[in-house]
């Protein structure tokens, strides 16, 4: 797939670059980043290189990561880069929303303004019915944002993530196309309101 590039009221969107090396190499070593994505720690000169250069054309070739650097400003006039947006697509069933603010530009909601028009995307171009967001137990910014873009916070999976060599629990929610005021590829038929256990086939 092509890179695409996305904008908002205040924001532009797009595939990380080789020239956005040394503003992501600035951002990535900020410890909250680390501590609570999976990006390397310590976050060294060559893990951005690496990202820029190979890693986030790979994935957009591929169709199976899509990474967009967040910038202030509009396509052509770029401003600093605010953010960073990751959709994963793990299976047919699977995919995944994950990013980070700039230490600099948090609590100005362009977190939540990017999750929104990268969620908006990832239903109308890549089809997928479902839009998954995971946090490690802790991180109230992340669930914060995931909150003001839509997301419906859904529970806590036991070890269900990875961090620094390390099952972690972390809280899990979802997005789906109809939050969004969007049809679905498929239609989708919610389950009872019953607790597992109580329908009638329970024994």
């Amino acid at each position: 797939m092509e890179p695409t590039t996305l904008s908002t009221d205040r924001l532009v969107l797009r595939a990380f670059v080789p020239s956005d090396e040394d503003e992501l190499y600035a951002a990535a070593r900020d410890p909250d980043v680390q501590r609570w994505t999976l990006v390397p720690s310590p976050y060294e000169r060559e893990h951005a290189r690496t990202y820029v250069n190979e890693t986030v054309p790979n994935g957009w070739r591929d169709g199976t990561a899509f990474a967009f650097a967040v910038r202030l400003g509009a396509e052509g006039a770029e401003g600093p880069l605010v953010a960073a947006v990751g959709v994963h697509v793990h299976t047919a069933e699977s995919t995944e929303i994950g990013y980070w603010a700039v230490k600099e530009h948090r609590g100005r909601g362009y977190m939540t303004e990017a999750v929104r028009a990268v969620a908006r995307w990832a239903f109308t171009e890549l089809g997928i019915g479902r839009l998954e967001w995971r946090a490690e137990v802790g991180n109230a910014g992340s669930c914060a944002v995931a909150e003001k873009a839509g997301f419906q916070v859904e529970g806590l999976l036991r070890a269900g993530i990875i961090q620094r060599d390390t099952y972690r629990d972390c809280w899990v929610g979802a997005l789906l196309p109809s939050d969004l005021g969007l049809p679905s590829r498929l239609p989708y038929l919610p389950a009872p309101a019953d607790r597992p256990g109580t329908g009638a086939a329970a024994t």
